[in-house]
């Protein structure tokens, strides 16, 4: 493929999120320069590859080099995740240029969770200030948690074995998640517009409640599952703030156990919850539910389990 005269950019293309990203600009016909790390593994950028997606290994502190990569880029989409030095330093993209930028990934609503309560937030938050203060066109973009968390049983919500819908606080309060390709979708659609977009949009395949997702369980698998009260959101803060004492990592550990805690204090206090939902701005996009999830993900593992015998 020749380089094109006008591309979008997408950083940490060779993770889940940034490929689908690409994947999706690729079926919108839009071309696409991947920018990864250098030394990533031919293997892990091959389906790009095959989408005639240009792959680009750079250091992303090499402010030279991105500027000359960067020549013709319309738009930036960072996908990476780290700390300080990667969400801080991101920035770098697009200090030689007024291009425009669009972040992702954020859990819960940074913009109305109190400062503290999360530091991966709070990292976001420093970094919006700066973007704040340049002449970067940005737009992020809130998604809630990835719905393959709840499916997984990672975020632990579903409790198998004692059929109960754990939850803190209030057993109404609603949960918002979305999938990672559907993320990637949206976030694809608004890289491609030719239009000026929010500073900030908010989407949720799905949102729930403790009941209501103890009701669709139920009606799902056939057997009976029932709320059940963890603790008060104050608890939680509390036993957040044991972990991360014992742990630590606030400076080296991307992702310790009291950052999960974290994200979810920020969900269950209704802190972070994502109001309103920008779902509608591109009609042509699909929404995949909780219960559209929890099928496949039953399906799978009674698939697996059939091998497995």
């Amino acid at each position: 493929m020749s380089t094109p005269s006008t591309f979008v950019a997408v950083a940490g293309a060779a993770g889940n999120l940034g490929s689908l990203i690409a994947l999706n600009l690729r079926k919108r016909n839009i071309a696409v320069k991947a920018l990864v790390r250098p030394g990533t593994t031919a293997s892990r950028t091959q389906t790009l590859r095959d989408a005639d997606v240009i792959i680009i290994e750079v250091d992303m502190k090499d402010v030279p080099a991105l500027t000359e990569i960067l020549q013709g880029a319309t738009t930036v989409v960072s996908a990476l995740q780290g700390l300080r030095d990667v969400i801080l330093g991101v920035r770098k993209l697009f200090e030689s240029k007024g291009q425009s930028f669009h972040s992702l990934r954020l859990l819960a609503d940074f913009t109305k969770c109190a400062p503290g309560s999360n530091r991966n937030l709070d990292l976001r938050r420093e970094f919006h200030t700066k973007l704040d203060a340049s002449d970067i066109q940005w737009t992020s973009i809130l998604n809630g948690a990835f719905m393959g968390l709840v499916t997984s049983g990672q975020i632990p919500l579903i409790n198998e074995k004692w059929q109960k819908i754990m939850y803190f606080g209030s057993a109404d309060q609603k949960l918002d998640v979305t999938t990672v390709p559907d993320t990637a979708a949206y976030t694809a659609a608004v890289a491609a517009d030719p239009n000026p977009t929010p500073k900030i949009l908010r989407i949720a395949g799905d949102s729930f409640t403790a009941h209501a997702l103890a009701a669709l369980v139920t009606r799902l698998r056939g057997e009976t599952y029932a709320p059940m009260w963890t603790g008060s959101v104050g608890f939680l803060r509390m036993f957040i703030s044991i972990v991360k004492l014992v742990i630590g990592g606030v400076e080296t550990k991307p992702m310790p156990p009291w950052q999960g805690m974290q994200y979810l204090e920020n969900m269950v206090s209704g802190k972070g919850k994502l109001d309103p939902l920008d779902n509608d701005r591109y009609p042509e996009l699909a929404w995949t539910t909780i219960e559209m999830a929890l099928k496949d993900a039953d399906a799978e593992k009674a698939a697996t389990k059939s091998k497995s015998t």
